[in-house]
C-alpha cells in the first residue's frame, strides 16, 4: 500500500502540484481512507518529502548513466538526452494530448513558497549535481578531441543546463515536445561549428591571452 501511495502521489504531483492534490484525492483514487496515508506517512509534507527524494536520486542516476557513457560522442548523448525527455513526455502527454507537465522537480520548483527546507535541499542538490554531470561530459568530450581544447567548457555547459533544467517548462509553453527537440539540437550544431576540433583559435581570444 505504501508504494501505491507513493505512485499515485507522484503522478498527481506532477500534473497538480503542491497545493492542487489532498490526501482526499489520492485516498479516493485508491479506494481507501485518508487515516490510512496517515499511518504510512504522517503529513502531506512528509509524503512530498519521501516522492521528491525518490524522483530526484531516481533521475540524478539515470542522468549520470546517460551523459558518462563511454566512448559516445557528445552530440549523440545529446540525441539520447531528446528520447529519454520524450519518454517521460508522452508519459504525461499522450498522443492527442499536449502541453502538460512530465517533471515532479519542475513542477515542485513553481509550488516553491509552499516546500519544506528538506524538499529545497533536494532541489538544489539536483541543479548542483546536474551541472556536475553535464560538465564532466563536456570535459570528457573535449579530451577526446571532438572539439577544440579552447572551448570555454564552463559557458558551454552553462547553456546546456539551462535547457535541460527547463525542459518540462519549456514543452508546456509551447504546447508540444517539437520546441524541446529544436533546441537541444541546435545547441548540438551550434557548439559543432563554433569548437570543431580542427578549429583555430579566434584572433580576439588570442589577443586576449597575449594580454
Amino acid at each position: 500500500m505504501r508504494a501505491r501511495i507513493k505512485a499515485l502521489a507522484l503522478d498527481l504531483f506532477i500534473q497538480h502540484g503542491y497545493r492542487g492534490v489532498s490526501f482526499g484525492d489520492i485516498a479516493e483514487s485508491l479506494a481507501i481512507t485518508r487515516a490510512n496515508i496517515h499511518y504510512h506517512f504522517g503529513n502531506k509534507q512528509a509524503l512530498v518529502e519521501e516522492v521528491l527524494g525518490d524522483y530526484v536520486e531516481a533521475t540524478t542516476a539515470a542522468l549520470r548513466d546517460l551523459w558518462a557513457q563511454p566512448g559516445l560522442a557528445l552530440a549523440s548523448k545529446l540525441a539520447t538526452m531528446i528520447d529519454y525527455s520524450r519518454q517521460r513526455y508522452q508519459r504525461y502527454n499522450p498522443k492527442g494530448q499536449s502541453g502538460r507537465p512530465w517533471s515532479l522537480i519542475a513542477r515542485m520548483r513553481q509550488d516553491g513558497d509552499a516546500l519544506s527546507p528538506g524538499c529545497h535541499e533536494m532541489l538544489q542538490r539536483f541543479e548542483k549535481d546536474l551541472n556536475a554531470i553535464i560538465t564532466a561530459a563536456i570535459e570528457q568530450a573535449k579530451a577526446r578531441n571532438e572539439y577544440a581544447g579552447w572551448m570555454p567548457v564552463g559557458d558551454v555547459a552553462v547553456l546546456l543546463v539551462s535547457i535541460a533544467n527547463s525542459a518540462s517548462p519549456i514543452t508546456q509553453d509551447a504546447g508540444s515536445f517539437d520546441r524541446l527537440e529544436k533546441l537541444y539540437m541546435a545547441f548540438s550544431r551550434i557548439v559543432e561549428h563554433a569548437f570543431a576540433a580542427d578549429r583555430p583559435v579566434p584572433a580576439k581570444r588570442r589577443a586576449g591571452r597575449r594580454s
